[in-house]
């Protein structure tokens, strides 16, 4: 075998990346990307042709890294979204980039518990921005704002929590969802004289736990873009017709689903790549062993075409200027990850623009390989697996990192942590149990009442198959995950107490039933095809009878598995008593369970200095109790 590679420092994979989030301005001049200031991700600006050293910070935050920005259709403005230490109450600011220098405009000053969901330009009323928010505390409702001015005037007003309109490019109402009391999501046209609104579609319930996603408005208001099953089991890419509601498949791939990840982060890559010149729908991504684009448009046929030379990775995200010659691609790679190229079609010349990470040497890196085999009821299961570079595949220690969710799903990509773990002498194995989204109807339902069932039962058997496969010593198993995927370790060190060797708990779900009942007021309408639906309802006893003998609070008394426990004190999806209490309950019984709390952050940590604090810690965890390697050891 080849000599085992250098331990990597935990800060060359949780550091600040060097630059990453780049797009081309509107007029095709300047690039913005995000790269670190005062110890933080902020947005930097510089011409198409010009480098970092000539770049400028437009903005100046020194508490929390900014993750997300937009131009505007104003080459004055530019505009951002940023909360407090994690506690997700986004607001909307604005960045003069005649005046970099000035301090950023809050554009949505509001009172705690309300935030920002949100934005698109409004082509119809150039200088404004559409933006969801809930100044209503229960009602996200669109509003127009004037960006130089900041002046806000309601355009939509939800009259249901549940129900919504869907407006065009010139943000007229075209279509009216709602979610009927069993869970079905209706759809209708609304008249644009009268505003009387006509049904056109019945979708589903639990195969849309997360809502129907996408959907969108085509750019003439004619016709909406859904994800939907039809008579299939695999998601596809649906335009309803809006004066006959005849579906008509616009993308889909036979034996694979639509990725809807970017519904639960604006950083994840897009379901859609949209047109900055028409609005027209030209790609969509679809799961897969590695993720698939399918084009929809000549013309970005030939801009894909071309840029798919630059990686031998999958493409992450694009922007273009608006008259689509100048690009802006970034790509997915499991060990090169978030290449960012700019390529002008006009000329076809392109040039690399960065690498964020460029101390990382791709060689040191592990590739991640796709992986499949049956539950134990013969449901397929599908994975990925990270096995260390230049060490015998054989008899090694295991780390099953679970995701969370449970509606989402893991991918070929670059995981930091799975490369941390397999730079450590680990083999990593992600599994995307029943559940997971990605992987069809049937897939996805199968989970209905199964939390701590067999959706625990699909990770016992993906961990039982690396044994049989030779890769897995069964007696140095850990299990690790964050929100649903830090459930899933603490239901596998309560539930099968003496299957793992050690665990990490990362702002993970202890007790069932005040999860629900902590979540923030806004959200609980939109949980009927989620969690009241896959798991009960914390108000109805005999529901919550079930849902706290699947807690694994209820269970504490069976852990004996080394635990490490960690989470944000501004977490409001997972409040920190579910951790506090977990914590406090083991204590008592002086079982031995290390705590980390970070106090700026919320659900999941986003400050570096708290990412490399959390790792180091996994690190002496793990080595400790599953025998890796780690620095100092």
């Amino acid at each position: 075998m080849t000599e085992k590679p250098k331990l990597i420092d935990v800060e060359e994979f949780f550091a600040n990346p060097k630059f990453s989030g780049a797009s081309i301005s509107p007029d095709g001049t300047r690039i913005a990307y995000l790269a670190p200031q005062y110890g933080r991700t902020n947005v930097w600006v510089r011409g198409i042709d010009e480098e970092h050293a000539d770049a400028v910070c437009v903005t100046h935050d020194a508490r929390r890294g900014i993750k997300t920005y937009h131009w505007a259709d104003d080459p004055r403005w530019l505009l951002y979204l940023q909360d407090t230490d994690g506690n997700e109450d986004f607001h909307l600011y604005r960045v003069d980039l005649d005046a970099p220098g000035e301090p950023a405009v809050d554009l949505t000053p509001m009172p705690a518990g309300s935030r920002v969901f949100g934005l698109q330009p409004v082509k119809s009323v150039p200088g404004s921005v559409f933006v969801w928010m809930n100044r209503r505390p229960t009602f996200v409702d669109l509003f127009r704002i004037e960006v130089a001015t900041g002046a806000t005037t309601p355009h939509l007003e939800r009259t249901e929590p549940l129900d919504t309109f869907l407006v065009d490019s010139a943000g007229a109402a075209a279509f009216y969802t709602s979610q009927t009391a069993d869970g079905t999501h209706e759809f209708y046209a609304v008249d644009p004289d009268t505003g009387d609104r006509r049904l056109l579609q019945r979708l589903g319930g639990p195969e849309h736990p997360l809502g129907v996603v996408p959907t969108l408005v085509t750019p003439d208001g004619k016709g909406l873009l859904v994800g939907a099953y039809q008579d299939s089991d695999d998601l596809r890419l649906v335009r309803i017709d809006r004066a006959t509601g005849e579906q008509t498949v616009v993308a889909a791939v036979p034996g694979h689903s639509l990725c809807t990840m970017s519904q639960l982060s604006a950083s994840l890559p897009p379901t859609l790549f949209t047109s900055e010149r028409t609005g027209e729908v030209i790609a969509a991504r679809f799961v897969g062993d590695r993720p698939r684009i399918e084009v929809l448009d000549p013309h970005f046929a030939e801009v894909y075409a071309a840029l798919s030379k630059l990686s031998d990775g999958v493409l992450d995200s694009v922007s273009s200027d608006a008259t689509e010659q100048r690009w802006i691609a970034s790509f997915i790679h499991d060990r090169e990850p978030g290449l960012t190229w700019f390529y002008d079609h006009g000329t076809g010349e392109s040039k690399l623009l960065f690498r964020p990470r460029p101390e990382l040497d791709p060689a040191d890196l592990a590739p991640v390989t796709a992986v499949h085999f049956p539950a134990r009821d013969g449901l397929p299961l599908h994975g990925f697996l990270t096995l260390p570079v230049g060490v015998e595949p054989a008899g090694l220690p295991l780390v099953l990192l679970v995701h969370g969710g449970p509606w989402a799903h893991d991918s070929w990509t670059h995981n930091p942590t799975a490369q941390f773990l397999a730079n450590r002498g680990y083999a990593v194995l992600q599994v995307n149990f029943r559940g997971s989204s990605g992987y069809g109807k049937r897939h996805i339902t199968a989970a209905v009442g199964e939390f701590a069932g067999k959706m625990h039962d699909d990770l016992i058997d993906a961990a039982d198959w690396a044994v049989r496969q030779g890769y897995a010593d069964p007696a140095r198993i850990g299990i690790s995950g964050g929100s649903y995927g830090g459930y899933a370790a603490l239901v596998g060190v309560t539930v099968t107490p003496d299957y793992f060797a050690a665990a990490v708990d990362y702002v993970g779900i202890s007790n069932l039933a005040n999860f629900m009942r902590t979540l923030p007021p806004f959200t609980r309408p939109a949980l009927f095809n989620s969690w009241y639906r896959y798991v009960g309802d914390p108000e109805d006893p005999a529901q919550e009878a079930d849902m706290l003998a699947r807690s694994p609070l209820t269970m504490a008394d069976r852990i004996r598995t080394p635990l490490l426990v960690a989470q944000g004190a501004n977490d409001v999806r997972v409040v920190q008593a579910e951790s506090d209490n977990l914590v406090e309950s083991l204590r008592a019984r002086g079982v031995a369970v290390e705590y980390l709390v970070a106090e700026d952050e919320g659900h999941g940590f986003e400050n570096p200095e708290n990412q490399i604090r959390l790792h180091r810690a996994i690190e002496r965890h793990f080595a400790q109790h599953l025998g890796g390697r780690a620095v100092g050891a």
